[in-house]
């Protein structure tokens, strides 16, 4: 069995706050035995006036929201998953980027968010994430963690089941899910879609979230999840904000595929034929 952490948090406008409320996650999940700690998508940022988010943006190498969870992970000797930063990259877009940095404070992945969410909703809301960020180009697997291999996804990709039956086919034991999802679709689509993709996959999904009403006005979901091969959920945070803790049993993996071994039976299916 091992313990891992989830960080529900609600991210605000100011890099220097949500790095400090990264820093004391941190130290919280590891004085509660945690070997890894995974925190939401957008982690030290979270700001829909793009003005004023210009403002905070930084290179990956000058981001101080990573460098302070860096030298925290090494400070408390434990792995983290942060879930995602907004960094600027080259071609003066940003990259929505996922880290895995291990427990001597090195980054050991980096993972850019393939799919990008653009929308008119009938609520009048429109997001445009095509407009600023730079999609990423392949799934991303780390090996070696405490959890074993986890792949890595964030928020909009857990509607492309292709995407993590890709991971699963890599041998992955974990695939992380970093999220800021909206109260509406979180509350039709969060719950069912993150237990079938674990269902599917025949592995463990970790999913730490966003929550709550942020500096910015928008309102996340929350119920960051950890869900077990065969689909049950072993920890649900609802609405609260901190720290939550699961055990993973990684043999679980191995049961419950010798009982439905869906993975082995995939096929390759030709394009669909119009009659």
């Amino acid at each position: 069995m091992t313990r891992i952490a989830l960080f529900q948090s609600n991210t605000g406008i100011d890099p220097v706050a949500n790095a400090r409320a990264l820093g004391v996650a941190i130290g919280e999940a590891a004085r509660g035995g945690a070997t890894m700690l995974f925190t939401p998508e957008m982690s030290g940022l979270l700001d829909r006036d793009s003005a004023r988010a210009a403002q905070n943006l930084r290179a990956e190498e000058d981001d101080p929201v990573l460098a302070a969870c860096c030298e925290a992970a090494r400070e408390h000797a434990i792995w983290l998953h942060l879930g995602s930063l907004a960094v600027l990259v080259d071609d003066g877009k940003v990259a929505n980027r996922g880290y895995v940095i291990d427990r001597t404070g090195q980054v050991r992945a980096r993972y850019d968010k393939i799919h990008l969410f653009d929308v008119d909703l009938p609520t009048g809301e429109s997001w445009r994430e095509s407009s600023t960020y730079q999609p990423g180009t392949g799934a991303v697997l780390v090996n070696g963690t405490p959890v074993g291999k986890v792949g890595l996804t964030i928020c909009y990709d857990l509607r492309f089941p292709t995407l993590f039956a890709r991971i699963a086919e890599a041998d992955a034991d974990v695939i992380a899910v970093p999220a800021a999802f909206t109260v509406p679709t979180g509350r039709a689509h969060w719950h069912i879609l993150l237990r079938a993709r674990a269902i599917e996959a025949g592995l463990f999904i970790v999913a730490a979230a966003q929550a709550g009403r942020h500096d910015d006005g928008r309102q996340t979901f929350g119920h960051s999840l950890v869900v077990d091969p065969w689909g049950e959920v072993l920890l649900d945070m609802g609405e609260t904000i901190g720290v939550g803790f699961a055990e993973i049993d990684l043999a679980r993996i191995l049961d419950v595929r010798s009982r439905v071994p869906a993975l082995n039976h995939r096929r390759p299916i030709p394009d669909a034929v119009t009659l």
